[in-house]
């Protein structure tokens, strides 16, 4: 992989406390930069350390004093992370130590390191593509045992590795269409026995499949955004303890008993899912449940998928009509009966169900009776949401995604289209948008990537990482 970035070679040494905060066995400083043996003689008392071997020392500050004792690792260029000369001081988890302990790294001419900055000097000096240097974060911030695989295939190089198979399969036809161009009375023949059209089309499946993929990677990523909407009173709390397996909520028969939006977060199949139990939305003169319902329907505009509850007695009033007025109108719905105990009704999963719901929609809803205080039906609503949001299941090809390499591969897959659309006499524009196919896949791994957009992946990263 040949990044476009510039190399550190004329970076200042950076270093920063790598654990977390708080108390802890061991904690790690970081540092890199170039020609770190004389630092790490420095905070050694002049021990010169061996590359690659664990060397257990005092750490001495600028009087010789000691300030804490531990092991030193010392990573010669570029056989190391980030590509430069690194040093990590692993010595006790105290925050004050290590406080002491860094800024000893300072006086030796360091610099705090910004966020993400070792991960992006790895990036620059071609030691990682920007698809793995942003999988180090996701793995990191995994937050199931599935995100957490495919964040380590991301790094490994499995998503990395078909865009590069990618854009070397776009290149091979660049240049079988740019060749013609010095030869416009032979550019149809050529190209047809080039198979130029069968290689197009090769392409366009390529990218359709990786595209298929990566959406599957953004789920598991990502999750989906779900919220309970419903009248007052009508059972989202006792739904949100059901789904979440404890006593999030609570629950009594007094409307309004949710003042505040309450949030939980689950995992089903690996799929990470963020609840918000609303607060019932209705006109009320409590100041303080006045401002749950706004942060209420802030919720209801960022959700993937709305849980309607609705009492079937009772059906839609005027003030579950009122709920479904304000959803918008692209937003996925499943309808929920809850109390189905009650009713003596079988759990069931009806799907493009649109009943008596008079509400403006671009998709039909699902409905599912259950009973949130048995938990009898539960099953059926947790499938509905993995099938709301596309979810197929992990496969050893996955791979996590984020939305901008969505973007970039929908872009690329434009460009494709419109590259198909070209005659046999416009192969300048067939060219172009092959170009166009190539710079957006590019971007994806940082061989053709804008500094500003570097800035914000990185700025995202935990400092020390």
């Amino acid at each position: 992989m040949l990044s476009t970035q510039p190399s550190t070679a004329n970076a200042p040494t950076i270093a920063a406390i790598a654990t977390a905060a708080g108390r802890g066995g061991v904690g790690v400083i970081r540092i890199s930069g170039h020609q770190l043996l004389s630092l790490a003689q420095a905070i050694t008392g002049g021990k010169t350390p061996k590359p690659r071997t664990a060397l257990y020392t005092d750490f001495l500050d600028e009087h010789g004093n000691a300030i804490d004792n531990g092991i030193l690792l010392y990573f010669a260029a570029p056989a190391s992370f980030t590509g430069e000369d690194v040093i990590e001081l692993q010595g006790h988890g105290g925050q004050i130590v290590l406080q002491m302990l860094l800024n000893r790294c300072l006086q030796l001419g360091a610099r705090i390191a910004e966020a993400g900055e070792f991960t992006k000097r790895a990036f620059l000096n071609n030691k990682l593509d920007l698809a793995q240097a942003e999988s180090v974060a996701d793995l990191i911030d995994a937050s199931s045992q599935a995100a957490a695989r495919m964040a380590v295939r991301s790094l490994k190089g499995a998503f990395s590795n078909q865009i590069h198979r990618l854009v070397d399969d776009l290149i091979t036809l660049r240049m079988l269409v740019e060749a013609t161009l010095d030869f416009p009375e032979e550019e149809i023949d050529f190209l047809e026995a080039a198979d130029a059209k069968g290689k197009l089309t090769a392409l366009q499946n390529e990218l359709s499949t990786i595209l298929s993929t990566a959406n599957q990677g953004a789920i598991l990523r990502e999750g989906m955004n779900v919220v309970l909407v419903g009248a007052p009173n009508v059972g989202k709390s006792s739904l949100l303890n059901a789904l979440a397996g404890d006593d999030i909520a609570i629950v009594t028969h007094i409307a309004g008993t949710t003042r505040d939006t309450v949030r939980e977060h689950i995992t089903l199949d690996g799929v990470p899912i963020h609840i918000t139990d609303t607060a019932g939305l209705r006109e009320t003169d409590d100041l303080v449940e006045k401002i749950g319902i706004e942060r209420s329907e802030k919720a209801v505009q960022n959700a993937d998928v709305a849980l309607i509850l609705i009492d079937p007695a009772e059906g839609i009033n005027s003030a579950t009509q009122s709920i479904l007025d304000k959803l918008p109108s692209s937003l996925t719905r499943i309808v929920i009966h809850n109390k189905a105990d009650l009713r003596n009704e079988t759990p069931s999963r009806t799907d493009n169900h649109i009943g008596s719901l008079k509400i403006k929609t671009d998709t039909p809803a699902t409905l599912i009776k259950l009973s949130a205080k048995t938990g009898v039906g539960l099953d059926l609503l947790k499938q509905a949401l993995l099938d709301a949001v596309g979810w197929q299941g992990e496969s050893e090809g996955l791979f996590l995604a984020r939305s901008r390499h969505i973007h970039a591969l929908e872009a690329a897959q434009r460009e494709l289209d419109n590259a198909a659309l070209c005659g046999n006499h416009q192969l300048e524009l067939l060219a172009e948008h092959l170009r166009l196919a190539q710079n957006a896949c590019s971007e994806i791994t940082g061989e053709f990537t804008a500094d500003d957009l570097l800035g914000v992946i990185f700025s995202r990263f935990c400092i020390g990482k």
